[in-house]
């Protein structure tokens, strides 16, 4: 890019774009309109930046001269981990009934702790899952999403006649940055492991 080319445009949806002449500056505000905050835009194979368009202050994002916040290309978040072994609740479980889970596969952002408890990194609408398999118990248990020491959803598990069986559910969650999600055991006890439970939980957009 010269210094005398191209020019800046800003749209009213938080687009920054740089076209390479006036013609083009005019087709893309006119192209703009019809564009959601989070689609990319292409015009004539020209390279378009695309910026948040409710800019925020945390430290995935950076200030531009013009006053908006970029948002990151790492926003991605995931996260899946799994109980690997049947090793009963320990101690420390006992006292906070908290379900944790000693194999994380996918952990994007690092944002699923040692604890198993997912720390929100920004606001947005999440997706949350999981599978706790209860065995060799003839009580019943029951499994609550934990939203900030609050319980969101339960599930249960108390079929006398299986050797295992899960208590599972999923539900969508509006989050703010640096809300709490985990799961505790309400009801009943995992004695006797839960080996191959799942939590999982990803980012589905950021508002």
């Amino acid at each position: 890019m010269n210094a005398s080319g191209p020019c800046v445009g800003i749209s009213p949806r938080g687009l920054v774009v740089i076209p390479r002449n006036l013609e083009s500056l005019a087709l893309i505000s006119e192209f703009v309109g019809a564009q959601n905050d989070t689609e990319p835009v292409v015009l004539e194979g020209k390279c378009l930046v695309v910026c948040d368009s409710n800019p925020t202050t945390d430290w995935k994002g950076s200030s531009s001269p013009l006053g908006i916040s970029v948002r990151a290309a790492n926003s991605k978040v995931a996260f899946s981990a799994v109980r690997s072994n049947n090793h009963e609740p320990s101690e420390m479980s006992n006292k906070t009934r908290i379900i944790y889970f000693d194999q994380v596969l996918v952990n994007i952002g690092n944002y699923f702790t040692l604890e198993s408890v997912f720390l929100s990194p920004r606001k947005g609408i999440y997706s949350f899952n999981f599978h706790v398999i209860k065995v060799y118990q003839s009580q019943t248990i029951q499994v609550n999403l934990m939203l900030n020491g609050k319980p969101v959803i339960s599930a249960f598990a108390g079929d006398k006649d299986v050797t295992r069986e899960a208590a599972t559910n999923g539900v969508l969650l509006f989050l703010d940055k640096e809300d709490k999600v985990y799961l505790k055991l309400e009801k009943g006890n995992l004695v006797g492991g839960w080996q191959y439970s799942t939590f999982s939980g990803f980012l589905v957009f950021s508002l």
